[in-house]
């Protein structure tokens, strides 16, 4: 019976590969059967998955019965699930990867979540309840040339050197690989940098998510897996046009000056390609966002990908308590927004990893001075896109200017506990995913000034269009803009009354962007996994 299920399968599946047009040429097959998947007492109904290398020729072939699909059996199953996380090496992915670990370790699941050393450290203490469920593995990021010594992280490098960074994560292929020997993981839940971890995990038997901290909009501009691994769009013009794929009325695309400045910083195995590729090679894929607020978005990627899209919600993060220790300087920034009238304040952070030249700095400060509202700025010590940082980052005597109704903060801030104090009306964002999120949990409206990553120009066009935000104006092929247009931007958000639908649907976003609705999709999220899981596998080779 064993002998037949499997001829029966590999003359299906190569039937399929030539109907997927795939070149007639020898193969060296691998045969991975799932614990129970082939028994003389029920008709075998088989699923298959295909992982092809393009050297040497490999193919993978994934079996497992339907008692292994959507078994609802599984939901009844006293063993828990051992869950593998595995983020890219971001602090706005890092984090909501460690969101979704602690709600399926409250749920009883077992938790291995993987980075290097210094990301672990930096991440915040786990609830009691929690630390016996999850276990942080250390993995040493090997160092390629051109990195720095030190660095793990994208917010300890310019965007130009990023490349360094996915080239020494590569490397992690073989101590995971190790560790997925002996670690009986059931799942691993990935980001959308380790392109080879489909042909790593498959012949143990271990099943993908690809979570994307992106939203459905980012995802389905790129299109399917076909036209991500196939990279046909070479130009960056060819990006400044709504694809031809998108079936909902859409004018979101990005600006010259965005893809630009993108490509300049691409590696040897594009964003394309390896998104294309965890895309392809996973089970199902769960995104940070929810129906009510992208849905025509959600709907398209289920078609383009021919597989499960599921959110997993905004995610939005809980307020410290009172009873954590808070950083020393937010008393002080406290009692400053305390002595300043309600929603009048805006506060502008540009992220962890952008960079502007000083020029544009300069020009940045002369808006906000411009506008003559309150304001508290985020101010990063780190190196400029043109040369090195220096004492002139913002205009000499700039903080003495504003010190009546101006706060600016070196380096770090404690943005949640700003953005959540009544004083604050507004948001001067790089449109991070995260950050926006963060900002309109508590209804704030957005000054949108789009960063360097991939993901914030199609961020800050979808915002715009939601109008819970207004986009500054900027020039179209080098992103230069004008003190003027900063200052007008700011203050129509925040005073002026053709600003007042936007002030309106930010704080309506409340009722979407709260952890009660997360805590549902994430719940949805934990029961689909529970019944999809497959049991670990055993690899037969032939």
């Amino acid at each position: 019976m064993k002998g037949n299920f499997i001829l029966f399968s590999l003359r299906y599946c190569i039937s399929n590969c030539c109907r997927m047009s795939v070149p007639h040429q020898h193969y060296h097959v691998i045969i991975v059967v799932s614990h129970g998947s082939t028994t003389s007492s029920h008709r075998c109904h088989v699923a298959f998955h295909i992982i092809m290398n393009k050297s040497p020729q490999v193919l993978i072939l994934f079996l497992f019965s339907p008692k292994h699909l959507h078994s609802r059996n599984a939901m009844d199953r006293k063993e828990k699930l051992h869950i593998a996380m595995f983020p890219w090496l971001a602090y706005g992915h890092i984090m909501p990867f460690l969101e979704v670990s602690k709600f399926l370790a409250q749920k009883g699941h077992r938790i291995s979540y993987i980075s290097t050393p210094k990301n672990i450290s930096r991440l915040p203490k786990l609830p009691a309840h929690l630390s016996s469920n999850i276990s942080f593995i250390e993995i040493s990021l090997p160092q390629v040339h051109g990195l720095p010594p030190g660095v793990e992280s994208t917010a300890e490098i310019p965007i130009q050197k990023v490349p360094y960074l996915k080239k020494a994560c590569d490397k992690l292929e073989v101590p995971l690989t190790e560790f997925l020997k002996t670690s009986h993981v059931n799942w691993i839940i990935h980001d959308f940098m380790p392109h080879w971890l489909p042909g790593v995990a498959i012949p143990f038997g271990i099943n993908l998510v690809f979570f994307s901290i992106f939203n459905a909009t980012l995802l389905a501009f790129f299109g399917p897996p076909s036209a991500l691994i196939g990279d046909h769009r070479k130009r960056p013009e060819d990006f400044t046009v709504v694809p031809e794929w998108i079936d909902y009325p859409c004018n979101i695309a990005f600006k010259l000056h965005e893809m630009v400045s993108h490509q300049e910083c691409m590696d040897d195995v594009s964003d394309s390609q390896r998104l294309g590729q965890v895309i392809q090679g996973c089970q199902f894929v769960i995104l940070r966002s929810c129906t009510e607020f992208e849905s025509d978005q959600i709907q398209l990627l289920k078609k383009l990908y021919q597989k499960p899209v599921v959110p997993v919600g905004l995610l939005p993060p809980s307020l410290p308590s009172n009873e954590e220790k808070s950083h020393e300087s937010w008393e002080d920034i406290k009692k400053w927004l305390d002595r300043k009238g309600e929603k009048s304040v805006f506060y502008v952070a540009l992220g962890s990893e952008v960079s502007l030249s000083q020029e544009s700095m300069h020009e940045l400060a002369f808006g906000i001075y411009k506008s003559n509202l309150p304001f508290i700025w985020v101010v990063r010590n780190r190196p400029l896109v043109e040369g090195q940082m220096g004492q002139d980052i913002i205009p000499q005597g700039f903080e003495e200017r504003v010190s009546d109704r101006g706060l600016v903060l070196k380096d770090w801030a404690p943005q949640l506990r700003i953005l959540a104090h009544s004083s604050v009306g507004g948001f001067l964002t790089h449109c991070g995913w995260s950050s926006i999120i963060e900002a309109l949990k508590f209804g704030r409206p957005l000054i949108l000034f789009s960063g360097a990553s991939s993901d914030q120009g199609l961020n800050a066009r979808l915002l715009h269009g939601k109008k819970v935000g207004l986009e500054i104006e900027r020039n179209e092929l080098d992103g230069s803009f004008t003190s003027d247009l900063v200052a007008q931007t700011i203050r129509q958000v925040m005073v002026e009354p053709e600003g007042e639908p936007v002030r309106a649907n930010a704080w309506a976003m409340r009722d979407i962007c709260n952890e009660e609705l997360s805590e549902n999709y994430l719940d949805e999220f934990t029961r689909f996994i529970e019944d999809f899981a497959p049991s670990t596998g055993e690899v037969l080779s032939y």
